[in-house]
């Protein structure tokens, strides 16, 4: 059964979309500062020689795309691509959009009230997958978003991969984002945390993608539980708990020595994501079937990886 979400008056629609945008846009600058910070701290290690890297940004927007429209949605609006290849992040992408227009009858279907709009929509939000040098720091993924049709709603959260296990990296992700859930509703943590479990999981594999966080979606709290201020306060903060903690896993391993078999058992690992990605996930499903750009939605995928 779909989850209900209460409209947004039109009225206060603009106002509350330009907030959410402006916010992903400086959510984004505060990542990419921070993840450049990064590559200038590494001391150590096979790639210390390497010059640090840096983003390279790229604006897009739908009337410029050379590529084909072939999902039946109509698709207006673009976004910015950040990316960085450097010597602590192998490759890393911050993606922005802020998009609207109207969804084909069948995908609308799938979409809490937007065959009640007739289609139409409206989305803004950021969406990173990092991919590492060294074994030994985890790969992470994040992401916030604010959709609307006749109905309104946030949702998003972040999620560790580790390529070797390491318990107190483990702990300390989840025991961030269970900070970060308590407060704003003592329930969240315990539920988010369920959500993403159940979401980052290959069936084909009978396996988990990662060891989770949370995950969260058609968060649209009623005027009693704080309304539309507490959610949009809640995404925030979603949003710098991730900078914030995985900064420090960064930090704890990124000078560290790794041998050949680590970094091999890496390339067969990410595998994983790249079967994730193209099977199952619902954000990247949702830009193929909005027409939304190629090159931002396939982002997440590795720059190397081997299937043993």
């Amino acid at each position: 059964m779909k989850p209900q979400v209460k409209t947004i008056d039109k009225a206060d629609r603009t106002d509350l979309q330009k907030t959410a945008a402006a916010w992903f846009r400086d959510l984004r600058d505060q990542i990419c500062q921070g993840f450049e910070d990064l590559e200038d701290a590494l001391r150590a290690g096979p790639k210390a020689a390497l010059p640090a890297g840096r983003f390279a940004r790229k604006p897009w927007s739908r009337e410029s795309l050379e590529q084909p429209n072939h999902s039946g949605s109509d698709l207006t609006g673009g976004g910015e691509i950040s990316l960085m290849r450097g010597r602590v992040f192998e490759k890393v992408g911050v993606n922005i959009s802020e998009v609207y227009g109207t969804f084909s009858p069948e995908f609308a279907k799938q979409i809490p009230g937007a065959e009640e709009s007739g289609g139409a929509f409206w989305a803004s939000g950021i969406s990173l997958v990092a991919h590492m040098q060294s074994p030994l720091v985890p790969a992470v993924h994040m992401n916030t978003r604010m959709i609307c049709t006749s109905k309104s709603w946030f949702g998003g959260g972040a999620d560790l991969t580790p390529m070797v296990p390491d318990d107190k990296d483990t702990a300390d992700f989840h025991a961030a984002f269970k900070a970060c859930c308590d407060r704003h509703n003592p329930g969240y943590y315990k539920e988010y945390k369920e959500w993403c479990d159940r979401y980052f999981f290959l069936p084909h594999r009978n396996e988990p993608r990662g060891i989770g966080g949370i995950f969260y979606d058609y968060l649209d709290s009623s005027d009693k539980g704080g309304g539309w201020d507490a959610d949009f306060a809640f995404t925030q903060d979603v949003g710098r708990t991730f900078l914030d903690i995985y900064q420090q896993l960064v930090r704890r391993s990124l000078d560290k020595p790794w041998t050949a078999e680590q970094r091999e058992h890496q390339l067969i690992r990410r595998g994983r994501y790249v079967e994730f990605s193209l099977l199952y996930d619902r954000g990247t499903q949702f830009g193929l079937k909005t027409g939304g750009n190629t090159e931002a939605i396939l982002m997440s995928m590795p720059p190397e990886v081997k299937w043993p």
